[in-house]
């Protein structure tokens, strides 16, 4: 009798349907993907770095799963938050980042001639991360307050959050930091126009932007010097170019199928920062074209099911959910395209993280609370549907 009640459990949990999920499962499967990939080549990069720091193979390992656990529970906590309350405290969010960018020029850790990070004992808080997300909320809010200026006066409107950015990138560029500057530019370039800024200031304001990233590059020498090896790494192959032509070198070794998981030679001290900026090239060494398209594919995945909750928000008429998910969906792509190109040799070389992936406690806890978001956005505009629908339902029975 058991063993037949036993059978009919079995029979029904796999014949009945899952229940209407309120959130969006194949993000959450998507960036578990990313996090998963992440922990596996930052363990296979850091071995070589790991055993001569710290005589212990694993403890970029341990660190990284340690971050991993960090950023989840941080998420979960992140998404009983609702959207409400970011729209409303956004702008103590971005005094909060022009605070700890100040704290991390006066106190902070100075690394390779950089001072960025805060230390936190667990791990170093890297502020620029804080400021980026603080940007995009306060922006999202903005824009939706403010849409009628935005469209139609330039120095009202428009103007205002641009002053906003500058003030945050003089703070980046002491560090420095052109990176995170050209980032946080380029997403909320892509913000204003999604908003219908017009488009002349939209031009304008480009090509002003532009002539400024230019400038910043030529005034510094060592940014200079990132170009030129960029433009030709194999002029000083063992000099400014050194980074790049170790990075191509792996994604040569690694052909269509790769060298087989752990058996890159680049990361044995051959390639600087392989564990951090230039993971995506240990991970082309070692799974191949077949593998760098395979991981290529999730983050777009992501970046398209950002844009997607994004284009659902706007027409369930949440305005400020639909600007911060395309915010964060250009955020994650542009960031993605700059890291996986410097690695490639296609853009010049930029201390960027690959998103979800590379090592660092605080690039990986701010992108999993963005992700969090995204499924918080994702599941109001769904509850939202569920109200209409059951009050399409109820009239319908009235009538």
């Amino acid at each position: 009798m058991q063993l037949k009640l036993l059978f009919t459990g079995f029979k029904d949990w796999f014949s009945t349907p899952a229940p209407k999920a309120l959130y969006d499962r194949q993000l959450v499967w998507i960036s578990l993907g990313l996090m998963l990939t992440g922990l596996v080549m930052v363990t296979s990069a850091s071995f070589p770095i790991s055993t001569r720091l710290t005589d212990q193979p694993f403890h970029f390992m341990f660190r990284h799963a340690t971050f991993l656990i960090l950023a989840l529970g941080t998420s979960a906590v992140i998404l009983q938050v609702p959207l409400s309350l970011w729209f409303k405290k956004g702008h103590y969010l971005l005094v909060l980042s022009f605070v700890l960018l100040i704290i991390v020029l006066l106190a902070g850790k100075s690394v390779n001639g950089a001072s960025r990070w805060i230390p936190l004992g667990l791990f170093n808080l890297q502020p620029a991360e804080v400021a980026k997300l603080s940007l995009f909320i306060f922006m999202a809010g903005y824009l939706v307050r403010k849409q009628d200026e935005v469209r139609e006066t330039f120095f009202g409107g428009f103007m205002k959050p641009i002053i906003i950015f500058a003030f945050l990138a003089g703070l980046l560029l002491l560090q420095p930091d052109l990176g995170t500057v050209i980032v946080m530019l380029v997403t909320l370039f892509g913000m204003l126009f999604i908003a219908g800024a017009k488009l002349t200031q939209f031009i304008a304001l480009m090509i002003a932007g532009i002539v400024l990233v230019v400038g910043l590059i030529i005034v510094e020498p060592y940014r200079m010097r990132r170009v030129t090896s960029f433009m030709d790494p194999w002029e000083d192959p063992f000099g400014s170019g050194y980074q790049l032509t170790q990075s191509l070198m792996a994604f040569g070794r690694g052909e269509w199928f790769g060298q087989g998981l752990g058996n890159s030679i680049q990361k044995l001290e051959y390639l600087p920062e392989a564990h951090t900026d230039f993971v995506f090239a240990v991970l082309a060494e070692e799974l191949g074209f077949v593998g760098v398209v395979l991981v290529l594919m999730l983050i777009f995945s992501l970046v398209f099911k950002a844009i997607f909750i994004g284009r659902n928000a706007f027409e369930r008429k949440n305005l400020f959910g639909g600007y911060l998910a395309f915010g964060i969906g250009i955020w994650f792509a542009f960031q993605t395209l700059v890291n996986v190109g410097a690695a490639a040799g296609i853009v010049p070389t930029k201390g960027l993280t690959l998103p979800l992936i590379s090592y660092g406690g605080s690039s990986l806890i701010i992108m999993s609370i963005a992700v969090s978001i995204l499924l918080r956005i994702d599941h109001e505009c769904r509850v939202a549907e569920l109200a209409d629908e059951s009050k399409k339902i109820d009239t319908d029975e009235e009538k």
